[in-house]
Formats: C-alpha cells, structure tokens, sequence
C-alpha cells in the first residue's frame, strides 16, 4: 500500500508540476493514469499482471512526454509518441469505465451544530468547494446586497447546495429590519481558482466573515504545487498565498489576530547579566489558518514540510559539492604521481641514511597514503543502483518469453570505482539476457522436471581478497556440454580430439561467434554477446568464471579490482627486473625447502600447494641466475585456491600506480599493466588470476612461448 501511495503522489506531481508550466500533453496523459492509480490506491482496482503492464507502458509514456517538453518544448508532440499515448489512453479508460467511480455527496449543513464545525476547520471530504459566510449586520445599511453576490457566484460555478443559517437572528421584536442576520454555507462547483472565487465578494470582504475551503482534489493539487516550488526560503504564509491556497486577505486577518493574542510574559529564570527572562508566546500560524477554516490541514501540512525541505537542502548544499567526473579523474592522476614522487624521496632518503630525513620520509608516505586512500574513496559508488536497473528488464523479458522468473538482488551496497560501475554494466546486461533466455526454462518444462513454475535469477556482489566478485546464477537447464562440444567442433573452434576439462568445455560460450541457440530471437542467438562480456573484463583486469551443472543451473562469477588507478603492491625481484604482485591477494611469504617439494608441489603445513617460478614464465635473466635464486615464495590467495609464486627476492610493500600496457603489449599474458618505481625503473605488475589460472588447469609449460609472451 505504501509503494502504491509513494506511485500515485509520483504521478500526481508529474501533472501538478506540468500544469504549473502549460505542458498540456502531458496534463492530458498523466491525469487518466492518475485516475487509475487512485482507483488502485483506493482499493477499486486489483493489481493483475496485465494491470502492471499497462502502467509500466504509462511510466515510459510519461518519460517520453517529459523528454519531450524538456529538450523540444516548442515543437508539437511527434506522431509516434502521440500514437503510443492514444493506443495507451484507450486502455486506461477500460479501467476507469469498468470501474466504479464513487460520486462524491456534497456537504450540506442542516443545523447549527454542524454550521460550526465547518467554521472551525473541519477537513473537506467532498470534491466540491465549500464556502462559509457570515454577513455583518451593517451589510444592507452599507448598500449591498447579500442575495446579488449569490447570483454572481453562479457565473463561477454551480452552486451544488446552500443551507441559510438563522443561529444569530434575534427575537422579533428585537430585529432591526435594515439588518442582516443570515449566514450561508455554499458548494460549488467550478474549476476556478480561489482567488477567483474570493473576488466574487471583493467588494463585501469588510462586511462579512469569508472563509473558502478547497474540495478533496484540489487539496491534492495545492499539496503538489508546494512541492513544486523553488527551493527558496519562504513563510508558510508565502508558500500559501503563492499556490493559492490562500488569498492575500485571509493571511492578513491570520497575522492581525496572531498578533492580537501574542503574549509576553515573564519567567522564574535570570539570564548572565541577571535580567528578568521574557518570554514570547502565539498561536502559530498554521493553526490559526485551520481553526478559522480559511485552508486545510493537509495543505498547512504541506507547506511545512516543503520549509524543512528547504531548509535540509540548504544544509546539505553547505556539506557537500558536486565536482565533474573528469576533474576528479585528473585529481586521482595527480595523486598517483604524487605516489610516485614520494616513493623516489623515500628512496633518496634511505640512500642517503639520514635519521631525520628517513623520519620525515616515512611521515611524508603515510601521508601520501591517507591522501591516496580518501581521493580513491571520493570515486567509489554503491553498484546497487546497476543492479536496480535490470528488475524493469527481467519483468519485460520474462513477459516477452512467457516464463515466470523472480530476481533476487543481495550486495548492493557493495561499494567499488564508479569507472569499473560503469563499465560493467553493459556484460552484466548480456550475462543476465542470456540466462533468462537460455538458462531458464518456461513454467510447463520446469513442472515437468519437479521444479517450480517460478525460476529464481540471483544478482549477488561482495568483497573478497581485495576484489569485488559478482554473481549471477539461475535454477534453469543448465550448460549441455556435449552440445557446446558439437557446436564448438562444428565451428571450428575445437578440433575433434581435443580432450577438455568441464570448465574448459564452459568456457567455449565465450568463443566469438558462438552460439548454441536454434533460433535467433531479438533478446539473443547471434553469437555477439559473450564474447563481447569476456573482452570487456579483460579490459577491466577482471575475471568471468562458469560453473554448471545440467538440469540445476548456471552460476557466472565475476571478479574485478576496486579500483583502476592505485592499489598497494608488493614488490619482488625476479632475475634483473622487479614487478609488483596485488598485495590483497598475498597471504605470505615463506622460503622454499627443496626437501619439502615434490614436482611443482609444496607441503605447506599440511596443505599441498602448487607453486610457479616466475623466472620460468618471465624468462628474465637467463640461466646464469639459476644457481642464485634464493626461493622464497609468496603465498597467493585468488578465488579460494592457494598457490605459491616462486622469487629471487622479496623487496617489501609498494603503493603502485597503475600504468596501463599499450597496443603493442596487449596480448602479453600474466602481466596486467605497469607502474613507475622511486628509482626510475618501470616495474610490470603481474596478472595473478590469469597465472594462477594455467596452474591450476595443470601447469606451466615454460617451453611454450604463446603461453609466456
């Protein structure tokens, strides 16, 4: 109910605000799909599937109509939008034809009792206007004439009821015949304004006590013009008077008798300088307004909540500034050579074996650091907002392919760099139309296999090991491996003999071009897709990994680096050259006991490990450094697998800025960019997922070039 009320009030302020400004395409539609969703809202409708449909159809109408007044607002609606608003219209007012519309009572007063109530500020239940008046009794001695303002009320509107209240005439005897002792209590019925209708009695308004109250709807429509203010400081007399909602007139006599029950009295209590404290009391305005009935609570409501909007977003202007992306990327560039900078004084620092210059290196790094670590945090986003973007897709695409599925979102306060946030987008996009098309089956094969006519599709993220990891399973058919078998033959992307391991057999979705669809929908089958998810991860120094099991589901899990730009590293030699390894994923470092190996295995507490020289891999320094290697091993954590890099020599942490390769280098594989070192000297920084991924698919070929350079 409350989602259903936050939707309606959203529509209802799209017309208020498009009303405000003359945009009358858009007045026009909004108002029948408001109509319905007050209908919704008031429980005269139910919430069917193709109800849902037809709205979410409005919701894109409505943007089209406000893009289009925005960016062309002196040009006449387009015939395309026009024609998807009429063939939208149409079906809106099925739902309010077939409804039933309840006819408002007007509000008569038959007594003196309930004459008062009114006078005092009792909400308006009808969507008529309500007008409450009491003449002096000098009106007829004065030359008006109470019956003529009457009959130019009926050129404003219809007058729905009018009772005559005879509470204050007096004993015969007592009356004086030039007189007048009526008071009237007035519907109406019009679209004017209430300006408008307080001109009707301009020129009685010192003769008479005048109170208009607006009908149900119009209450609405003054609670959206309020929001629709500027964000300026006004009274809540201003944001009144300046909707509407109440005249010029009735804000003085408010404030007159606000000021005239004022009261300043005096307190037990002494300030510093021992002077008597005064206090000032009065009756605030706002109820003032209401007990007098010259407007409603739920507009003096409004009013007020717009000045604490006011005011919150006047505070919050004061806390924070909006920089351009761009500038803040030239800030993150300047901070890294910054980092640069401070690693080049270190060193000189250390050379020269200084204490105090050591002493202020070091503070000098740590707060390069901190410096580094709050310039990264300015550009880190929750991918929540991503993942909300792809509810609106599943619904559509599950409709289109008459499938049930329900998306499970978890981790979207998950926080990483807004550039990797924005790029990821568009494979997140294709990972899950694939699985709605391909993964997930319709409700009849799924009852038919014992599952549920609904399938779930989960989109998961969280940290671990100095990455984020992004998943996206589903509970459908499954990876068939001896159909991607057959395909990837027939394509040529495998010869025939070619033994594969399961992983390897899943990986081949990724093959460009490939595709195992029969037939080529407009969600998926042309082969464009995967290829294109596993390309843009690779940009991303990231990883996209594939586990299946046929008849249960599939499950892609992604892992990409936090950041872009700055990570800590940990710097080591090997041969003649250093590089740095991602210090997340380092767990530890221990020196290699060629008694406690076994092939390219180590026993690591118990644990078999397997481990990787590096020289081997980079082939830097030859073999006259065999006999030198001192074999120490740094201990590698990447997706729950351990495995150890073996190295000449451990050279301690390093905050590296990441360089990233050119053209010339991209297909270098295990090394995923480069960074400038205190001294000068480039330092490659090594890809350990792609390493750790060769070893643990079984080894390292040393002698293979295509796998090394």
């Amino acid at each position: 109910d409350e989602l259903i009320n936050d939707l309606f009030r959203a529509v209802h302020t799209i017309k208020g605000s498009a009303g405000i400004f003359g945009f009358n395409d858009v007045v026009a539609f909004t108002h029948v799909a408001e109509s319905v969703m007050g209908m919704l809202r008031d429980k005269e409708l139910t919430l069917s599937e193709d109800l849902m449909s037809l709205l979410l159809d409005s919701r894109d109408q409505m943007n089209h109509l406000v893009r289009q007044v925005i960016d062309n607002p002196d040009e006449p609606l387009p015939d395309s939008i026009k024609q998807i608003g009429d063939g939208l219209l149409e079906q809106l007012q099925q739902y309010l034809d077939g409804g039933e519309p309840v006819t408002p009572e007007p509000v008569i007063v038959q007594n003196e009792a309930t004459s008062e109530a009114a006078a005092d500020g009792v909400q308006v239940s009808s969507d008529y206007w309500h007008i409450s008046i009491r003449f002096d009794p000098s009106v007829l001695a004065n030359g008006m004439d109470p019956l003529s303002f009457f009959r130019y009320l009926n050129t404003v509107g219809d007058i729905v009821s009018m009772t005559t209240l005879t509470t204050d005439l007096p004993a015969l005897i007592e009356m004086n015949p030039e007189s007048c002792y009526l008071g009237f209590e007035i519907d109406l019925k019009t679209s004017a304004s209430k300006n408008e209708i307080a001109e009707v009695f301009e020129f009685v308004q010192d003769d008479c006590q005048l109170h208009i109250l607006p009908p149900r709807s119009q209450i609405a429509d003054y609670t959206v013009m309020i929001d629709a203010l500027p964000e300026e400081n006004m009274t809540i007399g201003e944001i009144l008077v300046t909707t509407g909602a109440l005249t010029t007139d009735e804000l003085k006599e408010a404030l007159d008798y606000q000021g005239e029950h004022t009261v300043t009295r005096a307190v037990d209590e002494h300030d510093e300088n021992n002077t008597e404290v005064e206090v000032v009391s009065k009756p605030q305005l706002g109820s003032v307004l209401v007990d007098k009935g010259m407007t409603d609570t739920r507009v003096v409501n409004a009013a007020v909540d717009k000045q604490k909007k006011v005011k919150e977003a006047k505070q919050a202007e004061q806390q924070s500034v909006r920089v351009n992306a761009a500038k803040l990327g030239d800030l993150i560039n300047l901070v890294g050579e910054l980092v640069i900078s401070s690693a080049h004084t270190e060193l000189k620092a250390k050379q020269t074996e200084q204490p105090e210059l050591l002493e202020t290196a070091e503070h000098l790094s740590r707060l390069v650091e901190e410096i580094r670590d709050a310039t990264l945090g300015l550009r880190m986003v929750q991918i929540g907002d991503t993942f909300n973007r792809f509810k609106r897709v599943v619904r559509d695409i599950s409709k289109d392919l008459n499938k049930k599925i329900d998306l499970k979102i978890s981790g979207g306060d998950t926080e990483l760099d807004k550039t990797v946030v924005e790029k990821i987008s568009d494979p997140l996009m294709h990972l899950l139309r694939n699985a709605l098309d391909h993964g997930v089956e319709t409700p009849d094969v799924r009852v038919a296999h014992g599952k549920t006519e609904t399938a779930t599709v989960n989109l998961e993220a969280y940290h671990d090991s100095g990455s984020i990891v992004i998943e996206i399973s589903d509970d459908g058919y499954g990876l068939n491996p001896e159909k991607l078998v057959a395909k990837a033959i027939e394509n040529e992307v495998i010869t025939p003999n070619q033994q594969l391991t399961p992983g390897e057999i899943h990986r081949l979705i990724f093959a460009p071009g490939f595709s195992t669809a029969e037939t080529v929908t407009s969600i998926s089958g042309r082969g464009v897709g995967m290829d294109v998810v596993n390309k843009n991860i690779d940009a991303l120094r990231g990883q996209i990994a594939v586990d299946s099991t046929l008849g249960e589901g599939t499950s892609f899990t992604i892992r990409l680096p936090l950041t872009l730009a700055i990570i800590d590293g940990f710097q080591v030699q090997i041969g003649k050259s250093s590089y740095v390894i991602p210090l997340d994923l380092v767990e530890e470092c221990i020196e290699l006991e060629e008694q406690e190996t076994e092939g390219e295995y180590v026993d690591l507490r118990g644990e078999v490990m397997p481990y990787l020289h590096l020289i081997d891999v980079f082939g830097d320094g030859g073999e006259e450094n065999v006999d030198k290697r001192r074999n120490n091993i740094v201990v590698v954590q990447y997706a729950g697998q351990k495995t150890g890099l073996v190295v000449d020599e451990l050279l301690g942490e390093h905050q590296t800025v990441i360089k990233p390769l050119g053209q010339v280098f991209q297909n270098l594989k295990g090394i995923s960019g480069a960074t400038i070192l205190g001294s000068g000297e480039v330092a490659m920084i090594i890809d350990v997922p792609a390493l750790l991924s060769r070893v643990h698919r079984g080894g390292f070929d040393a002698t293979d070039t295509s796998q090394l350079h």
